[in-house]
């Protein structure tokens, strides 16, 4: 099956590549329509399959998913889009509590709106996951330093987390984040604000346990190739990275001839 293409109405070369799965045939063309006209270029998938034939097809650079579809469900796609390190994620889920919203950024994702949900409110979080992860890209350009602790190694410029066997450690945006951010200043107590501004940001409605989830994703990650806690939890006052970091110029791009 060809997967339906919404084009942008501006059509800006560039445009960020949205992919929309959900099951509801008027809600998904609604937010098609709706981030179409404000310039990005979005794909639409009724499930799983069409989403993944969707995600073979061509790059994306956010998926928006609804949590209740059928057969594989969004929270599942969710932890196996995370594992392979995949594109940023939205869900959408007409189940608001906490709980289900701490669940869902357990499994990876990056933000979590209740249905109904205004439409700018969404173009808000998109444009935020966005340029969170624009963020994050500049910077791991050529010339930042790469880094290694206890027998890993953080390559910045690939955003590529090695364990100490040589395994790759699939990190999403923001575990990336926080962890540039404990490296660049270990066994220092880091408060949650000042890891949100080191990191580039959190929304700031659900800052606070966005990144007690995201800390304790990065921590599992870490704990799993080591046998003392590397993340220590400072009660009432923040975060230490507690392993000496080691830094080398990350190499830079030379012309030729």
């Amino acid at each position: 099956m060809q997967i339906p293409v919404v084009q942008p109405q501006a059509n800006p070369q560039g445009s960020p590549q949205i992919l929309v799965v959900d099951d509801d045939d008027g809600l998904r063309s609604c937010i098609a329509d709706y981030l179409a006209a404000e310039g990005y270029e979005v794909r639409v998938a009724r499930d799983a399959p069409e989403m993944d034939q969707a995600l073979a097809a061509a790059d994306c650079d956010l998926v928006v998913l609804d949590v209740m579809l059928p057969g594989e469900d969004g929270l599942s796609i969710c932890r196996r889009l995370s594992e392979y390190g995949g594109p940023p994620i939205i869900m959408l889920s007409a189940v608001g509590e906490e709980v289900d919203r701490i669940v869902g950024l357990e499994l990876g994702a990056d933000d979590y709106l209740a249905k109904p949900c205004r439409p700018r409110e969404l173009l808000a979080r998109v444009r935020a996951v966005l340029r969170r992860r624009s963020d994050t890209a500049d910077q791991t350009q050529p010339g930042h330093a790469d880094y290694g602790f206890l027998g890993f190694t953080l390559d910045s410029t690939r955003r590529l987390l090695r364990s100490p066997s040589g395994v790759v450690i699939m990190l999403s945006a923001g575990e990336f984040a926080l962890l540039l951010a404990f490296l660049t200043d270990p066994r220092r107590i880091l408060s949650r604000d000042e890891l949100i501004e080191k990191s580039k940001g959190l929304d700031a409605d659900v800052f606070d346990r966005a990144v007690d989830v995201q800390i304790s994703r990065l921590r599992r990650k870490l704990n799993d190739n080591v046998p003392n806690e590397v993340i220590r939890t400072v009660r009432g006052r923040g975060y230490v990275f507690d392993a000496a970091v080691s830094r080398s110029p990350a190499p830079r791009l030379t012309a030729q001839g």
